[in-house]
């Protein structure tokens, strides 16, 4: 039995459970805004959605294993610099989902041509190897791609649900 001087006390516990358990089930919230625009910028490790000059959110991410200079072959294990767009979204990738980039651009093809080498290819935002989720946040310790942007698994879910194929995507330095 409880006491009537805890009545109170354990009435409001219980009114402000119900409130909060309301709350949660609510299904009238707003989808995320999409972005217009991915920029991701190498030397601050950071993803950036935009829409129009608003940041809608910023990621911390993950590149290539030698995160100085734009991508100029395959395997220098570079993340490219320049303009580029999603050029398609991946649910079947060996990481949990990938957005995939349109590299290379003409401007990389036509330096792999001037170097005589391969430009490469295959560089995505991407989440965390197929069972690894457990890792988390730190993945971004140390740079760890083959070029390509990496962020936490919960992350790629969110950047897939707020950006659309054809999305551009500006890689700086």
């Amino acid at each position: 039995m409880i006491r009537e001087s805890r009545l109170p006390i354990v009435s409001t516990a219980i009114l402000l459970s119900i409130v909060l358990c309301q709350a949660c089930g609510r299904t009238d919230r707003q989808p995320a805004e999409l972005a217009d625009k991915i920029v991701i910028a190498k030397s601050a490790h950071t993803l950036t959605l935009m829409k129009g000059s608003r940041l809608l959110r910023v990621y911390k991410v993950a590149i290539g294993r030698q995160p100085v200079g734009a991508k100029i072959r395959s395997g220098d294990h570079k993340t490219p610099e320049g303009e580029y767009i999603i050029d398609s979204k991946k649910s079947d990738s060996r990481f949990d989902r990938a957005l995939h980039i349109s590299y290379p651009n003409q401007t990389d093809r036509e330096r792999a041509l001037r170097e005589g080498v391969n430009p490469g290819g295959d560089i995505e935002i991407h989440g965390l190897q197929n069972g690894l989720r457990w890792i988390g946040s730190l993945h971004r310790r140390i740079d760890w791609t083959d070029g390509c942007i990496a962020v936490t698994d919960d992350e790629i879910e969110e950047i897939w649900n707020r950006t659309a194929v054809g999305t551009p995507v500006e890689i700086k330095a």
